[in-house]
């Protein structure tokens, strides 16, 4: 899979919120998927320090595992494809991939993979779709004992997106509430 450069722009969604989406795109529950990502860090944060976030992701026919460092306009994803077996283990075993090109980007960071274990789970039930203005996404997470719904607009281009995505809480009548990275989120629930 390799790298590729993710901006988006997110704000949470009341469930009402959600469903007006929902019937405004008319999505049927054949729209969505089901995806559960489980994240590391090492026991004393260095991946939270360097705001990197590394996750193994599973969906019912695939699965990777994903590191996210930051770069001057969005993320940079660094993704290696994971078999739905080796996924299984990894994630029984609370362990990453020891070899390809993740393994090689955290090595390069000073973080050995081996050090590394699994800090919390999220499963999203995810709806994403091409628009005029990028990919939208539209979630609905549960993690811990937290439960909630999420607007995600993919774009290439950092300033036309932010323009794009405000237009679109408008159009909707969506006000912008500050939305932390999944990982955050799951990790904060966790604590």
């Amino acid at each position: 899979m390799g790298e590729q450069v993710e901006i988006e722009y997110k704000t949470m969604l009341t469930e009402k919120e959600y469903h007006q989406l929902l019937a405004y795109y008319n999505l049927s529950e054949e729209a969505f998927k089901i995806q559960t990502n489980y994240y590391f860090d090492t026991v004393d944060h260095k991946l939270r320090e360097k705001h990197f976030g590394l996750r193994i992701r599973t969906t019912a026919t695939n699965a990777e595992l994903t590191l996210k460092t930051p770069i001057e306009h969005g993320l940079l994803e660094t993704t290696d494809p994971l078999t739905k077996t080796s996924a299984a283990l990894l994630i029984a075993s609370e362990k990453i991939l020891p070899t390809g090109i993740v393994a090689q980007r955290l090595r390069a960071a000073g973080i050995e993979p081996d050090t590394l274990r699994m800090i919390a789970a999220l499963k999203t039930k995810r709806a994403e779709f091409p628009i005029e203005e990028g990919l939208l996404a539209l979630d609905e997470s549960w993690y811990g004992q937290q439960h909630d719904y999420e607007l995600e607009l993919e774009v290439n281009e950092p300033i036309k997106g932010k323009d794009a995505f405000h237009s679109l809480l408008r159009l909707f009548g969506v006000p912008y509430r500050p939305a932390k990275n999944k990982i955050i989120r799951a990790v904060e629930e966790k604590s």
